[in-house]
């Protein structure tokens, strides 16, 4: 059935459509195969104008009348969707058919089919509305936080440019702007973080789990890896990684000649004190770059990012009232990805649209398969698509840098970034166990827990004399703790994968982006660890392996510093 030319308002206008398919009499399995079919084109078209909403209202915070647009959507419309959802998984799951569907393409959608309906609770429903209300304050309030600088207002991000000024005053007055503006909001955002957690946890004891941690790793289709193991990565990262973070940042301390006197705003500048690198100057020319840039290693790519510049499916730039961060949104029904971002003009810019663009293409290789289930790949597949991108991309990177001694600067700092990002990602992940294993922990708790974690996973060498009270809430800033909890290990996982998949390309790269496009067009019908056997690599984080990817790292670093 072709739902494309339906248009809603309100779960009347949907509720035909759903009943047609729950009173749907399914007498074979060609039956049976189009009952699922048309169950999931209804949803593309539902996913499609809930996806929008989206866009609108992240795109302009501001606006009224699109919030209220996109929660008319989560408050009337998905809470019903949730039930009827359920209804059909257990219509599914319950016919004699369900056995005979092909292990070549079903075996994950039958497994996340049977999670759904196990997690399903219908005394959830409301609680999920609450919580995505309350998901969506920390976009608004956050999407508000600017500064007063130079006679400018500048968002948190346009304001970071300054932490790169040569001008060691500018950066500290800059870094005392951003992080008092953000302690103006540490107790509503800390207001906000309690709510989540004591919904989440009421949704976790529903559910049947102890708590929210081992409910997620549930939902999230955690099949191929445990909570220990999890556990032993923020271990092997704090192993393995911290004491190669602490060496990048001796090398700039020395280059910098503040051997004893090196603060947060001194581990951004340019070691070399050299201007900050400026890749593009507008937008038009940051598009056309980047499609220059992914036409040297395949055209497809290219002309991925071509089609979304065509259909208006980008949006780079900072500005007041726009949410923070950066995304790839899928809207299946149209084909074509929405990919919305914060750009104002530095490396980091270059590097987001690069990643972004990844799950763009990831998108555009899965959207032929006729199921939802899938082309929604588990998120170390998706980030593998993304991360692997920006390790890949910087190889052609001379588009933005034709000077050699900008080139390497950019490979520096992306392979400082690599590395840097590491621990990062263990101390947010260590962080939200600490969260969720503890709901009921008060402020002075939760401060405790972080501070104990961030200074596991900490070069030493950065002093925080007298910015304790920043250093406490720079968890704050992190939107996954808010809006997608315990969706970052992913990263860690997938950071690792993509190392593998660069030094597969340094060694041989037509078999790599082969490879590539193979592992992302499996879409979500194999296994992760199978995924990363078609492209290649391993999945595999453990200290010996992690090890190995980073002194790797470490050697093309080493090539790039002059």
């Amino acid at each position: 059935m072709n739902y494309n030319s339906l248009s809603f308002e309100n779960w009347d206008d949907l509720k035909p459509h759903f009943d047609e398919l729950l009173q749907r009499n399914i007498e074979n399995y060609h039956d049976y195969l189009q009952f699922i079919y048309d169950w999931n084109a209804l949803l593309t078209v539902i996913s499609e104008e809930g996806g929008w909403r989206y866009i609108n209202m992240t795109c302009h915070t501001n606006d009224e009348s699109l919030k209220q647009k996109y929660l008319q959507f989560v408050t009337q419309i998905e809470p019903h969707l949730q039930i009827v959802q359920n209804q059909l998984n257990r219509k599914t799951f319950e016919s004699p058919f369900f056995k005979s569907l092909s292990t070549d393409y079903f075996s994950v959608f039958k497994k996340n089919l049977q999670k759904d309906i196990e997690l399903f609770r219908e005394e959830n429903v409301p609680l999920f509305t609450q919580i995505q209300e309350l998901q969506q304050k920390y976009a608004e309030t956050t999407g508000q936080q600017s500064i007063e600088y130079e006679g400018k207002t500048l968002t948190l991000q346009q304001a970071s440019i300054y932490l790169k000024n040569l001008n060691r005053t500018v950066r500290k007055e800059v870094y005392y702007l951003i992080n008092n503006r953000r302690q103006q909001d540490k107790d509503a955002l800390n207001n906000l973080l309690t709510d989540l957690i004591q919904l989440r946890h009421k949704v976790a004891i529903n559910a049947g789990f102890r708590n929210f941690r081992d409910y997620m790793h549930q939902a999230l289709g955690r099949y191929d890896y445990s909570v220990q193991d999890c556990k032993q990565f923020h271990q092997s990262v704090e192993n393995a990684v911290v004491p190669v973070v602490q060496e990048i940042h001796a090398i700039r301390q020395k280059k910098l000649h503040l051997e004893n006197d090196y603060y947060p705003w001194d581990t951004q500048v340019d070691m070399y004190g050299l201007q900050p690198l400026k890749p593009f100057e507008t937008e038009e020319e940051f598009i056309s770059k980047s499609i220059q840039c992914f036409q040297q290693i395949d055209g497809f790519f290219a002309d991925c990012l071509k089609e979304m510049h065509q259909q208006k499916h980008l949006d780079l730039s900072s500005r007041i009232g726009k949410a923070p961060g950066g995304y790839q949104y899928p809207l299946y029904k149209t084909g074509v990805p929405f990919i919305f971002m914060n750009a104002v003009g530095l490396h980091r810019d270059l590097v987001t649209l690069m990643h972004e663009t990844g799950h763009a293409v990831h998108f555009f290789l899965n959207n032929h398969y006729p199921v939802l289930d899938f082309k929604s790949p588990p998120s170390e597949v998706a980030e593998l698509a993304s991360m692997s991108m920006e390790l890949i991309t910087m190889e052609h990177w001379d588009v933005f840098f034709p000077e050699k001694k900008d080139l390497q600067r950019a490979k520096q700092q992306q392979l400082e970034s690599v590395i840097d990002a590491l621990p990062w990602i263990a101390a947010i992940d260590k962080f939200q166990h600490l969260l969720y294993e503890n709901p009921d922990h008060n402020i002075e708790e939760r401060y405790t827990y972080w501070m104990d974690t961030i200074q596991s996973f900490s070069p030493k060498n950065i002093k925080h004399d007298g910015l304790e009270a920043f250093l406490k809430i720079r968890w704050q800033a992190q939107l996954h703790i808010y809006e997608v909890p315990f969706y970052y290990i992913e990263y860690g996982f997938a950071q690792l994968g993509a190392i593998a998949m660069w030094k597969q390309y340094k060694e041989n790269p037509s078999r790599a982006i082969e490879n590539y496009k193979n592992a992302l067009s499996l879409g979500n019908t194999k296994s992760i660890p199978e995924i990363y056997q078609a492209a290649g690599i391993r999945f595999d984080f453990s200290e010996s392996y992690i090890k190995e990817l980073i002194d790797f790292v470490w050697k093309e670093y080493e090539k790039c510093l002059f």
